[in-house]
């Protein structure tokens, strides 16, 4: 993996914080540190790794990765604890952290992580933005317009639709038309690549 990134380490024990950027410096990494999320959040952010401690107190990772994607900040998160609880990491991971690591690190065990990741980080940020940007739009979508982009998604035409919602085909092409403005897509196709980016 490319050393010349930063790290970025979000733990609330300022002890914690040193000992991790430490790690970070002694394999030839640049690294910050924050508090919490609001001190993230608080500087402008172009690349790089999170590091973040799953902390109870702060609402653990899953949050974390919630309030950066609110945030518009795509960066890839592993995520950190003394013990982890297998519930915990299957929340973390299911959120979109990248890995699960038990703290201390050690060097070569946070060396060993961050070159198998490689280029997943990069990939990761990509398809995240993509995901939630996705989910936006089409949390935007009223009810019978997300059912209309559901059945087009499984390639069912206007008279199809009809029938499945019982209700005329001149209804579906207007939810259709609606739908398709508010995702700002130009026909069906791209309409039905929002949904699918959306992984709903």
């Amino acid at each position: 993996m490319d050393r010349t990134f930063t790290i970025h380490f979000v733990d609330s024990n300022s002890r914690n914080r040193a000992e991790l950027s430490r790690t970070a410096f002694d394999l030839g990494y640049h690294a910050e540190v924050y508090a919490d999320f609001a001190e993230l959040a608080a500087r402008p952010l172009s690349g790089g790794l999170v590091v973040a401690r799953d902390d109870d107190a702060t609402g653990g990772v899953a949050r974390l990765i919630r309030q950066m994607g609110d945030a518009s900040i795509w960066l890839p998160l592993i995520a950190l604890a003394d013990e982890p609880n297998p519930e915990r990491v299957v929340m973390a991971m299911r959120a979109g952290a990248l890995d699960y690591l038990t703290t201390p690190l050690t060097l070569a065990v946070f060396d060993e992580a961050l070159s198998r990741l490689g280029d997943e980080a990069v990939e990761y940020s990509k398809a995240r933005r993509k995901l939630v940007e996705a989910r936006d739009r089409i949390d935007h979508l009223s009810a019978r317009e997300r059912e209309v982009l559901d059945w087009l998604t499984k390639g069912h035409s206007n008279k199809a639709i009809a029938r499945e919602l019982n209700i005329s085909p001149r209804t579906v092409e207007i939810h259709r038309a609606n739908m398709m403005s508010k995702l700002g897509a130009k026909h069906s196709a791209e309409a039905v690549r929002v949904r699918l980016e959306a992984q709903i």
